[in-house]
């Protein structure tokens, strides 16, 4: 608890750093998943960042005055890869996704404050987009926490939404069989809260 506090604490950090520039932004990752699955230890702070197509290098060299790179050539492979490797002074790594393309701006634009404690409320995506960012991301990892906030969220997340933003993404990634895997963790995850009730 005590490793994920200080990972909490390093994202209210983030979140303060990027409200004082009037950046628009919202966590995803692990501290999403705290939000909206089952808490579990993460070690990384995540975050979409919008920065547009061709306007990145402001936010990149802005970031690298208040954070440590984590790569000698963080600055290149952020602009060519369009993430910024950092970490935190004491630490802790935060992986910046420069945001652009429509889904992101829709996921930052319906992001929403979570209070975690009276010193720390955090902006983090929604359950559907965290939802989405996962079968998109398709590691084992992503699969059992979108299982988790399936669970957690059962009854109220809006399918159709996560259905329409995921699969343009999986076209684009020539991925499409993540949404078929989608759909059967769905009707599992159904089936188990229904055999339960």
């Amino acid at each position: 608890m005590i490793l994920l506090a200080r990972v909490l604490s390093a994202a209210g950090d983030v979140q303060r750093y990027c409200q004082q520039q009037g950046w628009h932004f919202c966590f995803i990752g692990g501290v999403a998943v705290q939000r909206w699955g089952e808490p579990r230890l993460t070690q990384d702070v995540d975050l979409t960042l919008l920065t547009g197509f061709g306007d990145e290098e402001p936010f990149v060299d802005a970031l690298l005055k208040e954070l440590r790179p984590r790569r000698a050539d963080a600055r290149a492979f952020a602009l060519s890869r369009r993430v910024l490797l950092a970490q935190t002074a004491d630490g802790v790594s935060v992986d910046i996704a420069l945001g652009a393309f429509p889904f992101e701006e829709r996921a930052v634009a319906r992001a929403s404050e979570w209070r975690i404690s009276e010193s720390i409320t955090l902006r983090t995506c929604s359950a559907e987009d965290l939802i989405t960012h996962k079968a998109f991301a398709g590691r084992d990892l992503d699969w059992g926490d979108l299982e988790r906030v399936l669970v957690r969220q059962h009854g109220k997340l809006k399918l159709e939404q996560i259905r329409s933003e995921l699969k343009p993404l999986l076209e684009l990634k020539g991925a499409l069989e993540s949404l078929d895997k989608l759909e059967q963790k769905i009707v599992t995850v159904e089936r188990r809260l229904h055999s339960s009730a």
